[in-house]
């Protein structure tokens, strides 16, 4: 009886873990992208930061795909899947007024700083916050059972 407490507990602390490594999504910190962008020049490190937020637009767009995909698939009544469904569309909304509205406040941190240091910021929040978006919601229904 212990070992199968012992596995259960095991399984339950170390899901998370293997679900992060299914997800398969690196999510850099914004200071982590500028210093990796830094080598370039102020333009090309504002391009470099643009393309993240453009491959992180992409994965959170296939994420929320995936998630479509396993709710329709999910082994539950249809009530529950509507439900889910209904609920996760109003959780993307509200994830994106909120990652405006925190970018926004983070750009604003960049005082007088020129206009592409303040897109620098937003850009790399964006990602940022797009990816750990994309990781939560692969998290959330990795493992979910199908029909």
């Amino acid at each position: 009886m212990y070992a199968i407490k012992r596995i259960t507990l095991s399984f339950i602390l170390f899901s998370p873990v293997l679900a992060c490594a299914a997800s398969g999504i690196v999510v850099q910190t914004e200071r982590e992208m500028y210093e990796e962008c830094s080598a370039f020049s102020q333009a090309g490190m504002q391009e470099c930061l643009a393309k993240k937020a453009e491959d992180s637009q992409r994965t959170l767009q296939q994420a929320e795909k995936k998630v479509v995909s396993a709710l329709s698939k999910w082994d539950e009544d249809d009530k529950y899947i509507k439900e889910s469904k209904a609920k996760f569309a109003a959780a993307n909304k509200e994830f994106i007024r909120y990652r405006n509205a925190q970018c926004a406040f983070g750009s604003s941190l960049s005082g007088g700083g020129a206009g592409g240091v303040r897109e620098m910021g937003r850009l790399g929040c964006v990602t940022e916050l797009n990816n750990r978006r994309a990781q939560q919601l692969l998290d959330a229904v990795f493992g979910m059972p199908s029909k």
